[in-house]
């Protein structure tokens, strides 16, 4: 198979991810699914499989309860019975059993207390597969740009990487709180490192005046300069693979130098209701 056949037997693929993303609530059957790569329905379930490491059915329910979960613990104003439909559920019983078995708590119990951590382990495979779905990155997708100097609010995560999902959860709580959400404010996060490697992270929004800030949180500026930008389209949930790339890859063969500020990214069009596929997360490596 030549590199062109090869490209476009992925982009067929990936085509199908996009679609169940957009369409939770659509015909997602195998054969549905087979015609929007254009593959053998006889076939495509093996396809699949190969492709990405996990069943088509397995990524549909994963992809509909992935996003259940984000509505149920960040849009308060839809109902558990609203929620259900909208991920394409035919009855409330049969939401809360995929609920529970993917989660292990029923929709209201996670509504109240949400567990970010048991979610992102459960919606692992289903972001693996994105995750095989992508481009291998080239230096025409990085850009230098200019970044204006953007005061932001802080709340950093200092603990081991699997708990980061609860600092998430409650940057999110604080910011609905405080009406500092993301159609007010920007959102970034900022990836710094201990002196072993580890890394710790800065969830930040761009500042707003008069926020009360929680224990934990504080202010920074993020400084003007020159940054190599690699726009990534997609939830963004592991930003690892295109980091280690601008470093290993697209930095030595650049002839730039770094400037000392770390690595850092601008989340935009994301949350309940945006299609993975619409998202987009700007990964800025900043530059001398």
């Amino acid at each position: 198979m030549n590199e062109a056949a090869a490209e476009n037997y992925r982009k067929r693929m990936a085509r199908v991810l996009d679609h169940i993303d957009r369409h939770p609530d659509g015909d997602l059957r195998l054969e549905a699914l087979a015609g929007v790569a254009a593959f053998s329905k006889f076939h495509f379930h093996r396809q699949f499989a190969a492709s990405f490491g996990i069943s088509v059915q397995a990524y549909v329910n994963l992809s509909r309860l992935k996003r259940a979960a984000f509505q149920l613990g960040c849009r308060t104003e839809m109902t558990v019975i609203a929620v259900a439909l909208e991920a394409g559920y035919q009855t409330p019983d049969s939401f809360a059993r995929s609920f529970r078995k993917a989660f292990g708590v029923s929709p209201s119990a996670f509504r109240k207390n949400p567990d970010w951590s048991a979610w992102h382990a459960a919606i692992l495979p289903q972001t693996q597969a994105r995750k095989h779905a992508m481009t291998l990155y080239t230096s025409d997708q990085v850009d230098i740009v200019d970044v204006a100097a953007t005061p932001v609010l802080t709340l950093r995560h200092d603990g081991p990487p699997h708990m980061l999902s609860a600092s998430i959860g409650r940057f999110i709580a604080w910011r609905k709180a405080n009406g500092a959400g993301p159609q007010r404010t920007r959102t970034f996060t900022i990836f710094h490192a201990d002196g072993e490697g580890e890394p710790q992270v800065e969830l930040a929004c761009s500042r707003l005046p008069g926020l009360a800030l929680e224990e934990g949180m504080g202010e920074a500026t993020i400084p003007a300069g020159r940054c190599a930008r690699l726009q990534l389209i997609g939830p963004g949930d592991d930003l690892k693979d295109p980091a280690n790339w601008l470093y290993r890859e697209w930095l030595p063969a650049s002839g730039e130098a770094l400037r000392d500020f770390p690595l850092f990214c601008e989340r935009s069009n994301f949350g309940p209701g945006i299609p993975e596929g619409e998202m987009v997360t700007d990964l800025y490596l900043p530059l001398a």
